[in-house]
């Protein structure tokens, strides 16, 4: 097996890791209650798209 004839310096092994992070996912704003969603999607909080509604949210019942 082949083994390096000098040692990569920390800058030129750093350099090859630039790209090995996480990415905060992308969020687009819904145009009807105005919480962050992701895109192309229902969003959860008031459940339309595209002002459509596709979900109908239930409302809690109180503990007695």
């Amino acid at each position: 097996m082949a083994h390096p004839k000098r040692k990569h310096s920390k800058t030129r092994r750093d350099k090859k890791r630039t790209h090995k992070k996480l990415k905060s996912p992308s969020m687009s704003i819904c145009p009807n209650c105005k919480q962050p969603k992701p895109p192309h999607r229902v969003c959860p909080h008031c459940g339309q798209y595209k002002n459509t509604q596709y979900v109908v949210k239930k409302e809690k019942k109180p503990k007695k």
